[in-house]
């Protein structure tokens, strides 16, 4: 069983009021790339950016990155890492960087995000978008920009459907303490 916790109309609010926050936090949009994590986080940061360009009219640049090597759990994983490309459109030195991704919980793929930048080069700084943050972290890891604090327990799932990956977009939780409501 699954419960709705966010519609289409609720994601589309939340994107438009972080790209709006992104524009009063850097004073500008000068040197900035907005890097999305496979695969939730790149479709974020193309509708963050496509808001962005709404509002301001400046194009950014946009990049994809894949972490599935830079996990620490990539060795003992039952299942083998689906690898996608990383395309990173800027040079990352000196840029600043705004990872987003879809669901932030313990912070591991944040910490193996902000690993695998550095490999492109060395960031002026990073920010991080997440669409949902749900607690639970294990890094001391948090978000310059979210979307929606949703408290969970460890025992629930967040589902992310976004209409590129879809066939009906939303935020759900599943998982034992929502069976049964």
């Amino acid at each position: 069983m699954r419960k709705e916790l966010l519609s289409k109309k609720d994601i589309d609010r939340a994107v438009s009021r972080i790209a709006h926050e992104i524009i009063e936090k850097n004073r500008g949009l000068e040197n900035i790339c907005l890097v999305g994590i496979q695969s939730g986080g790149v479709h974020l940061a193309k509708r963050i950016a496509s808001k962005i360009k709404e509002v301001e009219g400046i194009d950014l640049n946009i990049g994809s990155l894949d972490i599935s090597f830079y996990r620490d759990d990539v060795g003992i994983r039952k299942q083998q890492p689906v690898v996608r490309s990383s395309d990173i459109t800027c040079e990352v030195s000196g840029m600043r960087i705004i990872l987003v991704d879809d669901v932030l919980f313990t912070g591991r793929s944040i910490r193996a995000a902000m690993d695998a930048i550095m490999d492109f080069g060395r960031p002026a700084v990073i920010q991080l978008v997440v669409l949902i943050d749900r607690g639970h972290r294990e890094l001391p890891i948090r978000a310059d920009y979210v979307g929606k604090n949703i408290p969970t327990a460890l025992d629930e799932n967040v589902e992310v459907c976004l209409a590129e990956d879809c066939a009906e977009e939303g935020v759900y939780i599943t998982g034992s303490q929502t069976e049964g409501k």
